[in-house]
This record gives C-alpha cells, structure tokens and sequence, in this order.
C-alpha cells in the first residue's frame, strides 16, 4: 500500500534545509509518495502540518535554528518542538523531527545528515503494527 508522506522544509537557512531534505529523502522508499513543502522558518513547520494532517499518513519536520544573541532560539525550538510532539501524540501519526538546534552554523553544516535520522524515525513508526 503506497504511503502519503509531506516533508515540511524551512528554508531560513537554505544551504542547511537542502542537505537536511537530501539526507531525509535518501531514506524514503519508491512506494511512497512524497509532498515537500517549503515555509519560511521552522515556527511555520506545525501549522502547515496541521492544515495537511488529512491529506497524509506521516510528516518530516526539516529547518534549523542557530542561537543568536537573544533568547529568541530557546523560545521557537521549544515551541516547534512542543507543537509538533502535540500534533503527532493526538492526531496519533509519526513526525519525524528534523529541526536541528544549533550554537553556530558550522555546527549546522555537520549535523546536515540529522534528515536521514528523522525519516528513519518515521519509517520506523510506520511499520509498527
């Protein structure tokens, strides 16, 4: 049975978001189908998942946040990521979580194959019976 499978991009950090996407998508299986979504940061991530939970059978969450000067990164990477426990937990289908939390960009460019990570957590889920 072929799966509906959206992956959710943010695109703040666009050399970032493109490994993460290519990192996720080497781990995709031909039989499913797959929708990416671009949206301009990772705080936008829950609510397109939210306006599309009917439309597919699981998600993979894609951005990165790099800490700045300000308090503003401790506030979107736990808002993203309580959202997005809270949308898997009650509509009861896998996000994988690919939002990387970094101090620097340098960080972020190692940590690009984290995409590969969150697809494999969503397959995993999904072949649970």
């Amino acid at each position: 049975m072929k799966k509906n499978l959206l992956i959710v991009s943010a695109n703040y950090y666009k050399e970032i978001s493109s490994g993460l996407l290519k990192s996720a998508l080497s781990l995709i299986p031909k039989n499913f189908k797959v929708k990416i979504i671009n949206v301009p940061g990772v705080f936008e991530i829950p609510v397109t998942i939210s306006k599309n939970l009917k439309k597919f059978d699981a998600f993979i969450a894609l951005g990165c946040v790099v800490k700045g000067q300000t308090p503003h990164f401790d506030f979107i990477s736990q808002a993203s990521t309580d959202a997005i426990m809270s949308i898997s937990i009650n509509s009861k289908k896998p996000i994988g979580n690919g939002i990387i939390t970094c101090l620097n960009k340098k960080q972020a460019q190692a940590r690009k194959k984290k995409g590969a990570e969150a697809a494999n957590a969503v397959l995993s889920v999904l072949s649970q019976k």
